[in-house]
């Protein structure tokens, strides 16, 4: 629950400053008004507050500087309050006057509280008004008359209150306005053709409130609309094809309406569409083809409507592809086999249909599949070995015309059908020995001849200028035109079924080379006719990171450039990426402390040989979750240097925009200077994700707007943001777990030159640190920030030493804390 207000800034330079920075630090910016009225409106309102609200605020005094000793407050450099922080504090009283006196002149943020009243009618009465943000609060009644004509909002999002009024009537026409949330309140009316003159609008949130009527056609004219949620309402009609306009669109949310016709076609324009969820409508027709065409799209749902028809073959071929929910229609016909090749799928219903046939083999390397829901269909014969089916709940294959197999409940198949199905496997285990044993005899051999030429031919390098229209290939330890022809034919010319990933540099396919050796080969994203320069850029770069040998970067084994076709052969981890895996409960679950602590050391490693040991040294950029790859022993190999930049100290190291939202250094949003303190950053998310078992972007917010070591973020145990999946770290695994968390935090510092060098957490994490005492149950946050990044084993030594007295003056073991004292600090001196 938050509330936000913020005032117009004449400067659009600014504004835009302001959201980048807002996006990674949870900054403000703040506008003239003298301090001392605005510390008395504060003053005022927490007299209003009850005894337990006026305890959370005791620092604020009017004997105070409340720049610099009030929780939660911080000031500019003029000297005026720019934030009011005060999250999970418990308040749960307004008083309206004494709060609202200041508005114009400071952020505020109230969230995790109870807020309740109605909203000042003169809310925007001045005109400044750009942001209002007062979402998870209990505020009731309509939206502010002032409101409507508040020309300068950009922002709005007041979801989960309980505000109501006519959507129509109360809100007006704003034209800079960029982000509209109203969830999950008690709006009703109609949405206008109003709404299709917000131009600058990204995101369009309306869900879960008492709409009726028609999606307007005009919507498709909000060009840079990225996300439309209108979903829970009471929409009628069609659903506009004008919508496949929105070639910027990443989610479309319109379930659970009483929306009928035929889903358009067009929506298989938006390329960059990620959720399609359409679901409890009145849809009829048949499933569009052109759905195939959105590459992008990791979840599909189009359960609960009147789709006929079959599974157009189309849907197979979306690579990222994870959940599919095609229950509750009236689908009839086989499944196409193409289903079975989908290489990140991870859910799928397609329960209450008509789906007749056998399930295709295909299914059988469907090994992502997590979760299936085939019952209540006409589909027969034996379930694929794969154990999605094989350990699948009756109640999920239940009801269906002869389904057999060794599941509690089916019937055991024929003999017959169990011969074909053997006679399956045993091809399975011969492709899986044979091809690779004739692949190493078939690598050896070649390595050998190769030793012997170079033997007896002295090396003689010519530096060719190369030309665009030819033919660049080099593999290394290959006949570079045979292995081309050998991935072309692999690839089928790289069609999308081989697909098994892709990323915002290129597609990455799975080719098996005919001696049965398996490559991952990224096809990089066609340039606009590439310059001279540029090819030769490429290859310079790419011949230097051939000479980045780490046992934790993923073998690159040549490159090939081409008129039709740009791409780079490396080694296939059959792991998967460290994003799939925190996001599998099972696959994170068996991902214990000791491996994880193991996996962020190699990351640090990697890392340190990329800035230290490489010359010229090596920036990746793009460092997340998803570039993280794993072999089954859980070691890790960083990937996808496609925006690597190679930082050479005469050299201007300026460049555009890489990297991913989330994982980026803040100070990109203002500076498009790369050095290695970005990798830096990234990694310590990286490593909070490892620790946390999913991505800390709140977490970080929280930590980083954080005003003082008393805040409420500071005194969050570590174990509390653990990983609840896994059980609490052994002693001897708790503390290298606490010193990843440690180094973590000092690598995501706002400031660059406060943040250590990969280096230097590479040394950290390499020594041993004490296991006499279990520090991880009682470490907090702020007392992990306030130990000293350059001696960490000192400041550990320092806080155990601290914990053991606590411990002991309880205890009254006084003795026992000397001699641990004492046993810790000579560890450390003769370390």
């Amino acid at each position: 629950m938050a509330l936000v207000v913020k005032t117009f800034a004449p400067l659009k330079r600014v504004i835009w400053l302001y959201r980048l920075l807002c996006a990674n630090l949870n900054l403000s910016i703040s506008w003239p008004g003298p301090n001392r009225s605005e510390g008395k409106a504060l003053l005022t309102w927490k007299a209003s507050l009850d005894s337990h609200s006026q305890s959370q605020l005791s620092s604020w005094s009017a004997s105070s500087n409340s720049c610099s000793n009030w929780l939660g407050i911080r000031c500019n450099k003029a000297g005026r309050i720019s934030v009011i922080n005060i999250t999970s504090s418990g308040i749960k009283d307004l008083q309206q006057q004494s709060f609202w006196q200041n508005t114009n002149r400071a952020w505020r943020k109230l969230s995790q509280n109870r807020l309740t009243g109605h909203l000042p009618q003169s809310l925007c009465s001045g005109g400044s008004l750009t942001w209002l943000v007062i979402y998870e609060n209990d505020f009731v009644g309509a939206m502010p008359r002032s409101l409507k004509n508040c020309s300068s909002l950009q922002a709005i999002d007041v979801q989960r209150n309980q505000l109501s009024g006519n959507i129509t009537e109360d809100f007006g026409d704003y034209q800079h306005v960029d982000h509209i949330d109203l969830s999950d309140n008690l709006f009703y009316g109609t949405l206008s053709w109003n709404w299709s003159a917000f131009l600058n609008l990204t995101k369009l949130k309306i869900s879960n409130n008492n709409l009726t009527g028609r999606i307007p056609t005009g919507l498709g004219e909000v060009s840079l609309l990225q996300q439309l949620h209108l979903c829970s309402n009471r929409l009628h009609g069609k659903i506009p094809r004008s919508l496949g306009r929105l070639n910027l669109l990443l989610e479309l949310k319109l379930d659970n309406n009483h929306l009928s016709g035929n889903i358009p076609s067009e929506i298989g324009q938006m390329s960059r569409l990620l959720n399609l969820s359409l679901s409890a409508n009145n849809l009829s027709g048949s499933i569009p083809e052109k759905l195939g065409h959105c590459t992008q799209l990791l979840e599909l749902n189009l359960s609960h409507n009147a789709l006929i028809e079959g599974i157009p073959s189309q849907i197979g071929i979306l690579p990222s592809l994870e959940t599919l929910d095609l229950s509750q229609n009236m689908l009839e016909s086989k499944l196409p086999p193409e289903l079975g090749d989908l290489k990140s799928i991870e859910k799928i219903n397609l329960s209450h249909n008509r789906i007749t046939g056998t399930i295709p083999s295909s299914f059988d390397h469907c090994f992502s599949l997590i979760s299936i829901d085939i019952s209540y269909n006409q589909l027969e014969g034996p379930l694929p070995n794969i154990t999605a089916f094989q350990k699948a709940p009756f109640d999920a294959l239940r009801n269906n015309k002869g389904l057999c197999g060794r599941v509690v409940g089916l019937k055991p198949c024929p003999q017959s059908t169990q011969k074909e199905t053997s006679r399956r496997t045993s091809k399975r285990i011969i492709f899986l020995i044979v091809l690779p044993l004739l692949g190493t005899m078939f690598l050896l051999t070649v390595v050998v001849g190769i030793l012997i030429i170079s033997r007896s031919h002295p090396r003689h390098v010519e530096n060719k200028p190369l030309e665009l229209t030819g033919n660049l290939f080099t593999i290394w330890s290959f006949d570079g035109k045979m292995v081309y022809e050998n991935i072309i034919d692999a690839t089928e010319n790289f069609d999308p079924k081989y697909c098994i990933g892709v990323g915002g540099c290129g597609s990455v396919f799975r080719a098996e080379l005919p001696n049965g050796q398996v490559v991952a080969v990224k096809k990089l994203h066609a340039t606009d006719g590439g310059t001279l320069r540029r090819l030769k850029d490429f290859t310079n770069e790419i011949r230097a990171l051939t000479n980045a040998r780490h046992r934790n970067i993923v073998k690159l084994y040549g490159f090939c450039t081409h008129i039709e076709h740009t791409f780079l052969v490396y080694e296939f981890l059959e792991g998967g990426s460290l994003m799939h895996l925190l996001r599998n409960d099972e696959t994170a679950s068996k991902f214990d402390w000791s491996k994880r602590a193991n996996m962020v050391k190699d990351m640090s490693n990697a890392f340190s040989y990329m800035h230290q040991d490489c010359s010229p040294s090596i920036v990746h950029r793009d460092i997340s979750s998803k570039n993280i790859l794993l072999d089954s022993e859980y070691q890790a190999r960083i990937s996808d240097f496609g925006t690597a930049r190679l930082i050479r100290p005469d050299s201007s190291n300026w460049t555009t925009f890489a990297g991913t939202y989330g994982y980026a250094a803040p100070e990109l949003a203002y500076t498009m200077e790369v050095n290695e303190k970005c990798d830096v950053y990234s990694f310590g998310v990286l490593a909070l994700e490892v620790i946390m078992g999913k991505h800390p972007g709140d977490f970080i917010s929280s930590i980083l707007s954080a005003p003082s070591s008393t805040s409420t973020a500071h005194s969050v145990l570590l174990k509390d943001i653990a990983d609840p999946r896994l059980s609490s770290p052994s002693k001897q695994e708790s503390n290298i777990v606490v010193l990843v968390a440690k180094l973590a935090l000092s690598c995501i510092d706002p400031n660059p030159q406060l943040r250590p060098t990969m280096k230097q957490v590479s040394d950290q994490l390499s020594k041993e640190i004490p296991t006499q005492f279990n520090i991880f149950p009682m470490v907090t946050i702020g007392q992990l920030l306030d130990l000293e990044t350059t001696n960490f084993r000192a400041s550990v030594c320092m806080y155990l030493s601290f914990s053991l007295s606590e411990i002991s003056n309880f205890c009254g073991l006084q003795l026992i804390t000397f001699w641990l004292k004492f046993t810790l600090i000579t560890w450390f001196k003769d370390a």
